[in-house]
């Protein structure tokens, strides 16, 4: 009852949005004729009754809503107003058993209307016995050994499981580990063939994806083939999980998936390596996302990159496979991450030996299956798609998907698809379908962009002064004639001269809101009131801004798009009275003299901030400016000492013995003497007080006696090293030549009884009374 209650008052409250003439409008631009009109708006309609337009009124007047067009006049059956409208294809009726049916209908066709939007319903009922296919992924890696001890008994345990829910269930092997390259694997030709520690004696060589067992209901082959698995290992901890679920959910032929709910359940105790990671392995290929079977195993592990989440989710999402992702506690939070990117996917704990996987498939198959997505694949261009869920209960919701859940077997749920094309288009189709089912529903579009006048193109010919034929109400004039009703005829060259002469700098003829006749422009009389002007048709009173839902907030007029305020109001919109409360600064100044005030708040002049205007952190200090201003009006000195009252007067100033200890200025006068003062900025443009503090920082001049003895002290003092410096030169030159000559002498050889210098007398005179005594 409350599913039917919810569901009578969205269409109550659908078909109160569609008559409601308020919440309808039509836009009219660039409307020339009946097709034009009824692709520019969903609510745009054509009445094409004869004489409808005023004299010199275009023939887009003729465009409104319908309401509208009625209420000038234009009678009903004179309204062309082409509907959206929806016919099932095929629509074979919901039924369970061996060749169940969940969906229906399952083929529509669309005729739509642009822009207008068209529902139509989707039943889903959730057959009992729905066939379902699972195969099971295992992590080898060698942590997983108790697990695969487990698995190798419960095939018939899981069979039995899925034979509570469906009669139809088959059970099929896989089994991975990673790459069978450094850094993922030890490379070593030993450990390739034996990748396990040394004391295991079973141990399967290094593989990447190994496909065991293809779908079938037979558990004994299931334990049969299992049986036969041994561990691996690796060197990582995270796996090549995601490069085995692309491979199982893309080799369809090798894995045996039929047209049935399908099922994928991975057991790890570990993370996953993922797009990019293949680059540490020199793998720089991106997946493919292709089958690369051979011999059943994986052939391009070590030659493509791992896929990205993204891939392989919407890969999962096109083989309508649901993930069940059991893994141990420790990584239940990746995995529960990764099932936000997967639409239809569900994570369960496994006990540390995988003891418990039965239970968690089963519990993780009720979740998946009683929650139904419906979405649809690419749309065609321009389409867009939006679902309405009407689930038992609930309140119905609106959402790029529908969805219900706790969905029970055989509940009959709906969904109103609503389907709009936003442009003319020829035949196009997408599907949709409920996600992890095979049951699909295609839904054909195509639009109606051509008014059905059903006119003989001959009659009231001299309606259109006989030189054009009547379409849907208006003339199409003959080569040579234009007009509203191709009064005027017009020379090939001369047209084009004439049509020029209607358009403003090379734009739109009469600005798109007024038809050239005749080198003139029309412009469109308007119904409500509006007023259209100006040479080009360029101008209105009523493209304003609007206030409060009024043109100039009702409080002006609007003038070519832009709003004269009546007085009292200003504001680009006249939404704001004239006041300037919230614009005065503590001392009354209004934005201090530097800014306007535009509806009660400041717009400050470059580099003041508000409120006030008060403040300009940008702005270059006044100190140097103003600081030959500061030395005559504190010291009568500098170049403004003769006009400074004039070359100074916006600035009032105050002599004071001290400024404290806030922050000052400090300039240089002429005399080198440094100024102290304070500059404050008072309200308006470039005005200052200044506090200039009545004593400058002088230098001390220099002392004569004490320049004149330093002169004379450092002389002689100079002197007196240069003193020292020769003397200690000539000292060091001596004892060179001494110390030299002393060498010279020790290297002469004298003899002691030879002078060298003697020599014997040349003549001995002997005397004769020398008797020798």
């Amino acid at each position: 009852m409350y599913q039917l209650l919810s569901f009578l008052l969205f269409v109550l409250a659908f078909l109160v949005r569609e008559v409601d003439p308020s919440s309808q409008e039509c836009s009219k631009v660039n409307v020339n004729n009946c097709n034009d009109c009824i692709t520019s708006g969903a609510f745009c309609t054509w009445c094409k009754a004869l004489n409808f337009t005023k004299p010199g009124e275009p023939g887009s007047a003729r465009c409104d809503t319908k309401a509208k067009l009625e209420e000038r006049g234009c009678k009903t059956s004179d309204i062309i107003n082409p509907q959206g409208y929806d016919a099932a294809e095929k629509n074979v009726p919901l039924q369970g058993g061996s060749s169940p049916v969940q969906l229906k209908p399952q083929a529509v066709r669309l005729e739509l209307r642009p822009n207008q939007p068209h529902t139509f319903p989707l039943t889903f009922k959730r057959a009992e016995g729905y066939p379902v296919d699972l195969y099971y992924l295992m992590d080898l890696s060698y942590s997983m050994k108790d697990d695969l001890n487990n698995v190798k008994t419960l095939g018939k345990q899981i069979l039995l499981a899925l034979k509570k829910i469906t009669s139809n269930a088959r059970i099929g092997f896989g089994s991975f580990v990673d790459k069978t390259v450094l850094p993922y694997t030890n490379t070593n030709p030993e450990k390739l063939q034996k990748p396990c520690p040394v004391e295991e004696t079973q141990c399967q060589a290094a593989f990447g994806f190994k496909h065991v067992l293809s779908l079938t209901n037979n558990e004994n082959m299931f334990n049969t083939e299992v049986s036969k698995q041994y561990i691996s290992g690796n060197l990582d901890p995270p796996e090549g999980g995601l490069d085995a679920i692309m491979q199982a959910a893309v080799c369809e032929r090798e894995i045996g998936w039929g047209n049935n709910t399908r099922l994928l359940v991975y057991t790890t105790d570990d993370g996953f390596h993922m797009a990019g990671d293949g680059k540490l392995g020199a793998i720089l290929k991106p997946n493919d996302g292709e089958c690369h079977l051979i011999g059943n195993q994986y052939s391009k592990s070590n030659e493509l990159d791992y896929p990205s989440v993204g891939q392989l989710a919407q890969t999962l999402s096109e083989k309508n496979i649901q993930p069940i992702f059991a893994v141990t506690e420790n990584t239940k939070q990746v995995y529960e991450d990764l099932t936000k990117m997967i639409p239809k996917s569900a994570v369960g704990v496994l006990s540390s030996d995988s003891s418990n996987v039965v239970t968690l498939i089963q519990h993780a198959y009720d979740s998946l299956s009683s929650t139904v997505i419906v979405g649809h694949n690419q749309l065609p261009e321009g389409v867009t798609v939006t679902y309405t869920s009407i689930c038992g209960d609930e309140r119905p919701t609106t959402g790029s998907q529908g969805r219900c859940s706790n969905v029970k077997i055989n509940q009959e749920i709906t969904f109103n698809v609503t389907v709009t094309a936003g442009n003319c288009m020829g035949e196009q189709s997408f599907e949709i379908r409920p996600l992890g089912f095979t049951e699909t529903m295609v839904v054909k579009i195509s639009t109606r962009c051509q008014c059905e006048c059903d006119e003989n193109p001959d009659s009231h010919k001299d309606y259109c002064t006989n030189a054009g034929n009547v379409m849907c109400g208006i003339c199409s004039c003959n080569a040579g004639y234009v007009g509203q009703k191709c009064e005027c005829k017009v020379g090939q060259k001369t047209e084009r001269d004439l049509t020029l002469a209607c358009r403003k700098d090379n734009g739109t003829i009469c600005s798109g809101l007024g038809d050239c006749v005749c080198g003139i422009c029309s412009c469109h009389a308007s119904e409500d009131g509006r007023k259209i002007y100006g040479k080009y048709c360029e101008c209105d009173d009523m493209n304003c801004e609007l206030n409060r839902g009024k043109v100039c907030g009702g409080n002006g007029k609007c003038d070519c798009g832009k709003c004269i305020c009546n007085e009292g109001f200003q504001g680009s919109a006249c939404q704001c009275s004239v006041s300037t409360e919230g614009c005065r600064n503590s001392r009354g100044a209004v934005c201090s003299g530097r800014g306007n005030c535009e509806c009660n708040v400041c717009q400050c002049q470059s580099g003041y901030q508000l409120p006030f205007c008060e403040e300009c952190p940008a702005c270059l200090s006044p100190c140097p400016t103003y600081a030959h201003c500061i030395e005559c009006l504190g010291f009568g000195t500098g170049p403004f000492e003769k006009n400074c009252s004039d070359s100074c007067k916006n600035i009032n100033h105050t002599i004071k013995d001290d400024l404290g200890s806030a922050k000052v200025c400090k300039e240089k006068d002429k005399d080198n003497c440094w100024m102290i003062f304070r500059m404050t900025e008072l309200d308006g443009q470039q005005q200052y007080a200044a506090e200039i503090r009545k004593e400058r920082e002088c230098p001390e001049p220099p002392s004569i006696a004490a320049i004149v003895g330093g002169t004379v002290a450092g002389v002689a003092l100079i002197g007196f090293v240069l003193l020292l410096i020769w003397k200690l030169i000539t000292s060091l030159k001596d004892l060179k030549e001494f110390r030299k000559f002393e060498k010279e002498k020790q290297k002469s050889k004298w003899s002691n009884a030879d002078n060298p210098l003697f020599k014997g007398a040349t003549t001995t005179v002997m005397n004769p009374n020398f008797s020798g005594e």
